[in-house]
């Protein structure tokens, strides 16, 4: 497939458009946190925390914050004790799912093309 201009955007606009999400979703772990969300609906901190391998506590938590200002990710406080939190995507961000189902597939297939091995 190849990628073809869309002409109904203006190239700026299709720039700035990249851009902006390319901000949003910046930085080594923001796509691994939401992946781990993406594929299990309802994430608890410790559960992403051991999905996504070498961050820390400290960064994580960082990383959530972003996401949940930028409506991506919501953050449920449940009265338990001790309390539980768990992390979702919001509407806005189930429309990464497909992007992040895409890219999953597409890191599995490039893998086989590398090592050559499936």
């Amino acid at each position: 497939m190849e990628c073809k201009p869309n002409f109904e955007i203006d190239r700026k606009k299709e720039m700035m458009a990249v851009h902006d999400a390319m901000d949003v979703l910046n930085g080594k772990w923001k796509i691994y946190i939401i992946s781990s969300v993406c594929h299990y609906n309802r994430r608890r901190f410790s559960d992403i925390l051991n999905d996504v391998p070498g961050i820390s506590n400290k960064m994580l938590s960082k990383e959530l914050k972003e996401l949940e200002i930028n409506k991506l990710i919501e953050r449920t406080v449940l009265d338990t004790h001790p309390v539980t939190v768990h992390y979702e995507l919001t509407k806005h961000g189930r429309t990464l799912q497909t992007i992040i189902h895409n890219l999953t597939d597409w890191g599995l297939e490039h893998r086989k093309e590398i090592t050559g091995r499936s």
